[in-house]
């Protein structure tokens, strides 16, 4: 049996033809279907109760991309104009991230889901790079730019987590976010950064899984084997996790 990796969705904030709803790219669930992995939607479910009948199936978790995280669930007041702030998927998915990495459920997080893992864990966020790191490089390309457009290269730490999955040193990325970490939770270590020092990914320093990119893998799966590697280490992860159950 494939193991069940729940994802967690955005909830649109302008109503569509009258008909709210939950959604997520594509990309996420065919990235998981190729590591062997089946995909299952977390609606936003404003009721911890149900949304803990749903994490107690689950092998994994996969923390995806999406809007801005409310500043004040880092103990920051609003500095600048954000984007797309979802007030039920902060709370669900803070909920369930500390749940997960509580139980030692695996966790993979990305772009949006790095930031949540980062707060849900204790630290906190830059709300908007050009407005709070001015010499920063450009990390936003979108829109107007394909989803697998390489922006910029990251440094993979050696002796990571990460480095295990992808390898040391230079690793093209692509790039979609204005937001990003700055203070570390106290459970996390850095893994990779950028040229200008901006943190790109973050890990667990036990030996569960619990790996967050900015980037977004989902997108290069087919340009970069590395990237598909991403996913199914994550998957193997989950695969061991439901055998130990």
């Amino acid at each position: 049996m494939r193991p069940l990796i729940g994802l967690s969705c955005s909830s649109s904030a302008r109503p569509s033809r009258n008909a709210p709803r939950f959604y997520i790219k594509q990309s996420y669930c065919h990235a998981l279907h190729l590591a062997g992995g089946a995909p299952v939607l977390i609606p936003s479910l404003d009721d911890e109760q149900a949304l803990l009948s749903i994490y107690a199936r689950l092998d994994g978790l996969l923390l995806s991309g999406g809007g801005d995280i409310a500043p004040e669930h880092f103990g920051q007041a609003r500095l600048v104009k954000l984007s797309e702030v979802d007030l039920p998927r902060d709370r669900a998915e803070l909920f369930l991230t500390r749940q997960a990495v509580k139980d030692g459920l695996p966790v993979f997080a990305i772009c949006r889901g790095v930031q949540a893992l980062n707060v849900a864990l204790g630290g906190t966020l830059y709300q908007d790079i050009p407005a709070q790191l001015p010499m920063a490089q450009r990390h936003r390309f979108y829109p107007g730019y394909a989803r697998n457009y390489i922006g910029h290269q990251v440094w993979v730490q050696p002796a990571s987590q990460l480095a295990s999955i992808v390898g040391a040193g230079h690793l093209p990325v692509n790039s979609f976010h204005h937001q990003a970490v700055k203070d570390v939770a106290p459970t996390l270590r850095v893994a990779s950064t950028a040229p200008d020092g901006v943190i790109e990914a973050l890990e667990g320093q036990d030996a569960s899984f619990v790996l967050g990119v900015q980037w977004h893998p989902e997108d290069l799966v087919e340009d970069d084997p590395r990237m598909l590697r991403l996913f199914e280490a994550f998957v193997t992860a989950a695969r061991h996790f439901s055998q130990r159950r």
